[in-house]
C-alpha cells in the first residue's frame, strides 16, 4: 500500500463553508458524475465512507474505471443521493453518460473536490482511495425515510454481480448470494426493486 497526499484539488470556486446535504455515517451508497474527455457525464456507484470532524469523507475506486480517469483528469465530481434502484442498478453495472451531471432522480447532491490519499492492491485487483470535500451541495427533494429490504437486496446484489468472473472470487458462492438477494427482492422489494434487479441481470455475467 502507498499514500499518495501531492495532490491538492482546490479549484478557485471552492467554499470552505461547504457541507454534505445528508447526514454520513457507515458506508453510504450513492452514484457519482464524473466530466470524460468526450465532454460527457459517466454516472457510477460510488459507495461513501463516513468521516468525522477531523478526517474527511472518503471513497475507493476499483480498477482502471472511467471514475478512476475522471478523478484524476478533473479533480472533481457531483456525488449524488437516490432512492431509485433502477438507477442505481444502471448506475452500478452499466455505462451511463449523460450531457449534464444532476440526475433527474436525485433527492440531494454535492459537487465534491477529489484528493487522491492511497492506493493499494486487494484480491489482485488495484484500488485508490480518494478523499471527498463538498464545495457545493444542495438538497432537491426531501421525503419521509422508509425502509426497503428489496432496495438493499438490490444493492448488494449489485456488488455481487460486478464480482463476477474477476479472478480472487468464488464465482460459485457469489452465484449463490445473487438467488440469496433475488429472492429477498421477491419477497420483500417492488415493481422498481424487480426491475432493477432484471438491470442487475443484464448488465452482468450472471
Amino acid at each position: 500500500m502507498t499514500d499518495d497526499r501531492s495532490r491538492s484539488t482546490d479549484g478557485p470556486d471552492a467554499d470552505p463553508a461547504a457541507e454534505w446535504p445528508v447526514t454520513l455515517s457507515g458506508v453510504t451508497e450513492s452514484v457519482v458524475a464524473t466530466l470524460g474527455p468526450n465532454d460527457r457525464w459517466n454516472v457510477a456507484a460510488l459507495g461513501l465512507f463516513a468521516g468525522d470532524a477531523d478526517t474527511p469523507v472518503t471513497a475507493r475506486t476499483w480498477g482502471n474505471t472511467r471514475t478512476r480517469r475522471n478523478f484524476h483528469r478533473r479533480g472533481e465530481g457531483y456525488v449524488q443521493f437516490v432512492d431509485d434502484p433502477v438507477v442505481f442498478a444502471d448506475a452500478a453495472l452499466s455505462i451511463v453518460e449523460r450531457e449534464e451531471p444532476i440526475l433527474e432522480s436525485a433527492n440531494a447532491w454535492a459537487r465534491v473536490a477529489v484528493e487522491r490519499i492511497g492506493s493499494g492492491t486487494d484480491e489482485r485487483t488495484e484500488w485508490e482511495r480518494w478523499a471527498l470535500r463538498p464545495i457545493d451541495a444542495d438538497v432537491e427533494t426531501e421525503t419521509v425515510p422508509t425502509i426497503d429490504r428489496g432496495f438493499g437486496a438490490v444493492v448488494e446484489a449489485t456488488v455481487a454481480a460486478s464480482r463476477l468472473e474477476v479472478s480472487g472470487y468464488d464465482e460459485t458462492r457469489l452465484r449463490e448470494r445473487l438467488e440469496h438477494y433475488a429472492s429477498v427482492v421477491d419477497r420483500a422489494g417492488g415493481p422498481r426493486e424487480r426491475e432493477a434487479l432484471e438491470r442487475v441481470r443484464e448488465h452482468s455475467a450472471w
